[in-house]
């Protein structure tokens, strides 16, 4: 029994308690087939965990061949953010709710890991983002993105006012809630739910998606991959920018954030027989059709 990946990285999220089970079962199923196994020190220490060994995030960018990511999305979208930039190739093992990005589920995790560490999985790369706020000529604020990139208002406050310009041309401005960046990834996130298309992760694209726009003709608009866009906040209380929704920065009025394709990209591992469209068939309740009674209201 031969393993492709030797060195795997267990990552989860530190303050979810219940998934400290998980990940000692999973460390000792890769610990039995003889792989070394390191736990992100943060989630080692935060779910008492002590059955591998703990390093830091830049240690595993280093040393790891595989990381593993234990949760929900946001887990996997951390994860992520942190290990691209290394070329580290990522599973995702499903210990949360909806679970688009992390397919495998808790019951199939055994079966799916052996097929990949003995080298049969579907790979597949995924575009991140980088964004970053410029304030007087610095840059105050950078963050990568694997979802998107958020700018949005306070809940406190009322509508801000954004001027767009995509590769330095002036696209519009407009009064809204927000104005999302998704990448393919990020289009059946947030996006998805402020009604913006669904984008397949192979299409070299992003999509802006308005927010509870006052103008109701400001629709999504789906563009190249390898643009600019820049965002300038004209108007509004307590503007901000998220990463992910997870890391997040306060604004100013003539903040520029610019967002553009990062230069490398993420790895993701599915096991034999992954299928995006199963995915949006199980996640989006594709494959239900409407009732005869439904149809005739």
């Amino acid at each position: 029994m031969r393993n492709l990946f030797t060195r795997v990285a267990l990552m989860s999220r530190p303050q979810t308690e219940s998934v400290g089970d998980a990940v000692r079962a999973i460390a000792a199923f890769l610990r039995e087939r003889g792989v070394a196994v390191m736990l992100e020190e943060r989630a080692a220490e935060a779910l008492g965990v002590h059955e591998a060994e703990v390093a830091s995030l830049a240690r595993i960018g280093a040393e790891a061949d595989l990381a593993i990511a234990i949760g929900g999305d946001g887990t996997m979208l951390g994860a992520a953010r942190a290990l691209a930039r290394h070329e580290i190739p990522l599973i995702g093992i499903n210990h949360g709710r909806l679970g688009f990005i992390t397919d495998i589920g808790l019951d199939t995790w055994r079966q799916a890991l052996s097929s990949i560490l003995e080298g049969h999985y579907a790979s597949e790369e995924r575009t991140l983002l980088t964004a970053r706020v410029v304030r007087n000529g610095e840059t105050v604020w950078s963050e990568l993105a694997l979802n998107d990139v958020v700018v949005n208002r306070s809940s406190r406050t009322g509508m801000i006012e954004m001027q767009v310009h995509v590769d330095d041309l002036y696209m519009y401005s407009q009064r809204a809630d927000g104005l999302i960046v998704a990448t393919p990834t990020g289009s059946t996130a947030y996006a998805l739910s402020a009604n913006g298309p669904i984008l397949h992760p192979q299409v070299k694209g992003i999509v802006l998606v308005p927010v509870a726009p006052q103008s109701l003709s400001n629709r999504p608009i789906a563009l190249p991959d390898d643009v600019t866009v820049t965002i300038r906040v004209l108007e509004g209380r307590e503007p901000r920018v998220a990463g992910d929704m997870q890391v997040f920065s306060d604004l100013q009025v003539g903040d520029d954030i610019i967002v553009q394709r990062a230069p490398f990209m993420t790895h993701f591992l599915h096991p034999p027989g992954y299928s995006y469209f199963a995915t949006l068939r199980g996640k989006l309740n594709w494959h239900e059709l409407p009732s005869l009674r439904a149809i005739q209201r």
